[in-house]
């Protein structure tokens, strides 16, 4: 086959690289439409750096997918270039062959899928095979490297990416999903150990692994994206992009370090963020969205932030990525704006988003176990003497008060309970939502398991119900969705909630004109925020997985 014929099949429809099946919902297939979606904000960068020159009719840069699975994006990098070249080098198999061997590579991250990358990007498996469309490999791997990588383990974890010695320490037959981009001290000598010493990646794209492979729990795997993040950036490429989990805005789950990295950084130029991921990877249940960003080496300032929702306006804004005040990152673009006016009527500090210490709602908010009793815990079906009332997964029961040993100066005052978790929505993302599950009163002489979070305490049942009615306006639901990066909510999710006068019942419309919000802003707030009806249903009882 000439490389005429295999770039021409390459155009039939419909393309396979559109078709394939996730591995799953930690290694996920990029679609062909979105990674040019990603390229073309790296050539409009590369432009605007390089006086209007296309990135595509420049051979000499050098393009690394480090985490490639179906080599989509080195497959249509090659035909970007293989347009772009073309009044350069006219003949066909020498152009196609120079942007093989000089300017695309990749890292596989299992056998199985770099012999699909090769089969996308050389149109054969083998880079040397008779079918092959680059002539000048010497080995079958071409410019796509994989070998089988061990985990390092100590302490029965591994030391480079922290996976389960007993979860998958198990045998040659099966991946070890110890990808080899991040299971090394030093990226730059194995970089040169892969495809020469003198090797130097102008741009680094693609879409790593999210997280490690559990043997299925879920959200209770922890993530490893970051490390391909922290790996890149050491290359000092002049452009990175990746397409990862957008729970990294708010932290947690080990990514603290990470997102304060990101967020100091002025280097992270743009970022496009989908709050739904099934918009990006139809059928994948990744609760948070994902989102793809452009860091510029060579070039610092404000970020760009987009942010797609189905059919909604795009909203646009440049803006820094970490606000004074804040220590996570605020994704919505029009949340922002309602945020400083939230804060700017409760405090002084006008110029910070950080509320003072007597307005902080979060300070009313208990931790996670607020009277020492896990989610599995379950009372007895009948009251003794003696015994308080739990609020427990799966609806009440009685424990004896004398077991309590936490949270004992709540026990006899009324509080607001609300699930630690919001309500589900399946595996997708949808708007508008509750933000949190519904919460309700509990009286003097009750307690929760860790299903709930306790609020106050308040000396009056009409204290209590204002918190109540507080908690199902769509503003207060607004500001704690703005500091949640999944499905639990835990006290920190509060942060930006200011506290009220718990002597009335409050409404949105009070709150609107409290803080003098316009006609856009609460158009904005009623689009993503569900209404709450507090009587409708009973407690929402399900607790996430994620960790605090």
């Amino acid at each position: 086959m000439s490389a005429q014929a295999g770039f021409a099949l390459r155009g039939r429809n419909p393309d396979v690289l559109t078709c394939i099946a996730n591995l799953s919902n930690d290694e996920v297939f990029t679609p062909p439409e979105f990674a040019n979606r990603m390229l073309d904000t790296l050539a409009e960068a590369w432009a605007a750096a390089n006086n209007g020159a296309d990135i595509w009719a420049d051979r000499t840069v050098r393009f690394l997918d480090p985490c490639t699975k179906s080599g989509v994006f080195l497959r249509e990098i090659t035909i970007r270039l293989t347009k772009g070249l073309a009044d350069q080098m006219p003949d066909l198999d020498e152009r196609v062959n120079h942007i093989l061997t000089n300017q695309v590579f990749g890292i596989g991250i299992t056998h199985l899928t770099s012999l699909l990358a090769r089969r996308s990007v050389y149109c054969s498996k083998h880079a040397k095979g008779k079918h092959s469309i680059a002539k000048g490999f010497a080995g079958d791997d071409g410019n796509i490297w994989f070998e089988r990588t061990e985990h390092t383990w100590a302490d029965g974890k591994c030391a480079y990416c922290g996976a389960s010695m007993k979860t998958l320490d198990r045998g040659e037959d099966l991946e070890t999903h110890a990808y080899a981009f991040i299971h090394t001290d030093d990226i730059k000598t194995r970089i040169a150990e892969l495809f020469g010493g003198d090797m130097q990646f102008d741009v680094i794209i693609g879409n790593p692994p999210y997280q490690l492979d559990d043997g299925g729990y879920g959200k209770s795997a922890a993530p490893i994206y970051h490390l391909f993040v922290e790996q890149a950036k050491k290359l000092e490429p002049r452009y990175l992009s990746l397409v990862i989990p957008a729970r990294w805005f708010a932290g947690g789950k080990g990514l603290d370090e990470f997102r304060e990295s990101m967020l100091t950084d002025n280097r992270l130029r743009s970022i496009d963020d989908y709050l739904s991921a099934s918009d990006v990877f139809p059928g994948v249940g990744l609760k948070g969205g994902v989102c793809y960003f452009l860091w510029d080496r060579d070039n610092s300032g404000p970020c760009r932030v987009t942010t797609h929702f189905k059919d909604w306006p795009v909203s646009t804004a440049s803006r820094p990525l970490l606000e004074e005040g804040v220590d996570v990152f605020i994704r919505f673009n029009e949340g922002l704006s309602i945020l400083k006016k939230v804060v700017a009527v409760e405090s002084a500090e006008s110029q910070s988003l950080s509320l003072p210490d007597g307005k902080r709602f979060d300070r009313l908010v208990s931790s996670r176990k607020p009277f020492g009793l896990e989610t599995t815990f379950k009372g007895k079906a009948a009251k003794r003497a003696g015994d308080v009332l739990v609020y427990q997964n799966g609806g009440t029961g009685y424990t004896p008060r004398s077991s309590i040993a936490t949270g004992t100066n709540l026990i006899d005052k009324w509080k607001v309970y609300v699930g630690r978790a919001a309500p589900g929505t399946g595996n997708r993302d949808t708007y508008p939502h509750k933000i949190i599950s519904t919460p309700f009163v509990g009286e003097p002489g009750s307690i929760s398991s860790e299903t709930y979070l306790c609020i106050g305490p308040f000396e009056s049942k009409s204290q209590a119900e204002s918190v109540l009615s507080y908690l199902s306006c769509r503003l207060t639901r607004l500001l704690i969705l703005l500091h949640k990066p999944s499905q639990d909510t835990t006290r920190k999710v509060y942060t930006f909630v200011p506290t009220q006068e718990w002597t009335r019942q409050w409404t949105d419309k009070d709150l609107y004109a409290k803080y003098a919000l316009s006609a856009s802003e609460i158009a904005f707030i009623e689009k993503i925020v569900r209404p709450m009806d507090l009587n409708s249903n009973a407690p929402d009882e399900a607790v996430s997985d994620d960790d605090e």
